[in-house]
């Protein structure tokens, strides 16, 4: 099998590549021509590297690059910068996945599985999922200032309510995350189907070598796909779990 990463270069992105090729899973990725991977990425066997931006590349160039691959995995996101999170393109996560999506379906490919990283902050209406009257304002106030926090909204939209359960090509599932951390190895995490938890006012924390973990494992495992498939599960760090 082979699996492509999408923002390989980034902290979570970079996780989860180191993940998969301790599974000894060829991995194709796409990274900016200025960005650098490590050397335990770069220069083992069964990566892949191709270099280019994502939402500047041709219907042509996004179906070569997708070929042969049986799971796209997206860890797309927006510098915390002032031009990251103010500046073009506003829907990098959201256009990107619908283009994918959109490519695999003219192009009648087998069924592909999509693994896009998104946030607690996606309220799931379709698990009756509820926010206090506090989350909405502040959600709705975050949709407003925040252009990353409306893509990271609509990509997760567009899997749930566009593609569903319906398509005979695209498999997807779209992993909510909690407060991200940084730390030097896996460590207990627990799965739950909503959260269980205000990732506004009372946040918990996932550390992204965990999210990372997580994603190779739905990438590899068929019995993990099949428990997961069309659905939005939370991931947190198990409480006394050792990091």
């Amino acid at each position: 099998m082979k699996v492509l990463v999408l923002g390989a270069s980034g902290a979570t992105g970079k996780e989860t590549v180191m993940q998969l090729l301790k599974k000894g899973i060829a991995t194709r990725v796409l990274i900016r021509e200025s960005s650098k991977l490590p050397d335990e990425i770069s220069n083992n066997p069964l990566t892949e590297i191709r270099k280019g931006n994502v939402h500047e590349l041709t219907d042509s160039d996004l179906k070569t690059l997708i070929h042969n691959c049986d799971t796209i995995i997206s860890c797309l996101g927006h510098n915390l910068t002032l031009k990251g999170l103010f500046g073009q393109p506003h829907y990098l996560v959201y256009d990107t996945v619908r283009n994918i999506c959109e490519t695999i379906q003219k192009n009648e490919n087998e069924t592909v599985k999509l693994i896009l990283m998104n946030t607690t902050g996606y309220t799931n209406k379709l698990l009756s999922e509820k926010r206090s009257i506090i989350e909405k304002v502040i959600n709705g106030l975050l949709m407003i200032c925040l252009p990353p926090h409306r893509d990271n909204m609509k990509a997760a939209d567009y899997l749930v309510n566009k593609i569903g359960r319906g398509d005979v090509n695209i498999e997807w599932v779209s992993v909510r995350p909690d407060s991200l951390i940084d730390s030097n190895s896996v460590s207990a995490y627990e799965i739950h189907e909503s959260t269980i938890r205000s990732p506004i006012l009372n946040a918990g924390k996932t550390s992204r070598i965990n999210v990372g973990h997580f994603m190779a494992e739905l990438a590899t495992d068929e019995v993990l796909w099949k428990k997961w498939v069309y659905q939005t599960p939370v991931i947190y760090n198990k409480e006394g779990g050792k990091i």
